[in-house]
């Protein structure tokens, strides 16, 4: 009978055997395709590898086809030149020497002009184009323009927009799901939550830790003396100054008040000074002294009209309402089957239908497949 591995008879692809990389089973010598590289691909244990057409790479010693040639030298054909130095002594001048006669350079005379500053002795001329040419103009008076006070609608607000208008719904019965009860495979054993972690360690019964009693502190009788060694061994010593061995000044005072001149005070005295104060321009077009209007042109001349709003040419979206009912049947609820939902075999721990036979060494667990007797009559 051939034996089958857990892996194969799984049919939803989630079961697989532990694939481990130490043998902790016997080596039985058995075989389990589990890659789909070996279900595709089956090994063939007859067939030989394809010989290499390749040619091997070797030496030959033999090279018939380049031999070498005996070739006598040719013998060269140039004349010989024997060379002889001049006897006069190199006179050590060129032609640009010879030919080139030195002048006499002459600086040229320079056209830039002075950066001497020429004072003028006729006045400031502060008069300009401007101030000559200007020709001052007197401003109309702005008229004034009175507030436009704000006047609320005397209709009520009406909230009701395009969409509220046009979508108000449609009157029917709401589709009916077709999809199957979702039945859950559950099992009717009451469910225990103890784990084999807290069956194998229970908790220990821990004793209370012991108070440490403190001693209670006793003062030490008697007073306490509350002298050092050092005062008890010092012995204080009578002792004179010691003066200092400085030479005494002879400096001698004066009494008259100190004169704070010098020299430079005499000979240089400060001048009389006072800055210029800056030179400003006499305004010629009047400040206005009355108070700002803040009304501009376009304010003055615009002239509010009337809007009149434009007809809508858009045809009304009334929904068509009808008086069926309301047909909520299609082709997805007439034609759907539902199907019967399998338990994969694999996911037991005994698979109904195989009967467990060994496990080798990599951990893989096959199952024989049992066949029904059927009894003749």
């Amino acid at each position: 009978m051939r034996s089958w591995c857990l892996c194969r008879i799984c049919t939803c692809g989630r079961h697989r055997c532990p694939h481990g990389t130490t043998r902790i089973y016997e080596n039985a010598g058995m075989f389990c395709p589990t890659t789909e590289y070996l279900e595709k691909y089956p090994p063939y244990g007859s067939a030989l590898p394809p010989q290499s057409l390749k040619p091997k790479q070797e030496f030959r010693a033999g090279r018939d086809d380049y031999r070498a040639w005996d070739i006598q030298k040719t013998e060269l054909y140039k004349r010989e030149q024997t060379y002889s130095p001049p006897a006069v002594k190199f006179g050590n001048s060129t032609t640009f020497q010879d030919d080139y006669v030195p002048q006499e350079i002459k600086p040229r005379q320079s056209f830039r002009p002075s950066s001497v500053v020429k004072r003028s002795t006729c006045p400031f001329d502060g008069d300009t184009s401007h101030r000559l040419d200007y020709v001052p103009y007197q401003l109309e008076v702005k008229s004034s323009r009175p507030r436009e006070v704000y006047k609320p609608t005397s209709q009520p607000f009406e909230d009701l927009t395009t969409h509220r208008r046009d979508f108000q719904g449609l009157a029917g019965e709401t589709a009916k799901i077709c999809r199957p009860a979702h039945t859950r495979v559950t099992q009717r054993a009451h469910f225990e939550g103890s784990t084999e972690f807290r069956e194998s360690f229970q908790p220990w019964e821990l004793p209370p830790p012991e108070v440490r009693k403190v001693q209670e502190y006793v003062p030490p009788a008697g007073a306490m003396q509350s002298d050092s060694t050092s005062h008890l061994d010092y012995v204080p010593h009578q002792a004179t100054r010691v003066l200092p061995i400085r030479p005494l000044s002879h400096r001698s005072r004066n009494s008259d008040p100190f004169q704070g001149k010098s020299t430079t005070k005499e000979d240089f005295p400060a001048w009389e000074s006072r800055r210029q104060g800056p030179v400003k321009q006499q305004p010629q077009i009047p400040a206005p002294s009355g108070r700002f209007e803040g009304l501009s042109t376009f304010r003055c001349h615009y002239v509010p009209h009337e809007l009149v709003p434009t007809e809508s040419c858009r045809p009304l979206q009334v929904p068509v309402k009808s008086s069926a009912p309301f047909d909520d049947v299609t082709m997805y609820s007439t034609e759907y089957v539902p199907k019967r939902r399998e338990i994969c075999p694999a996911s037991c721990p005994s698979p109904p239908g195989y009967v467990f036979e060994h496990t080798d060494s990599r951990g893989h667990q096959f199952f024989r497949k049992v066949t029904p007797v059927v009894k003749a009559f």
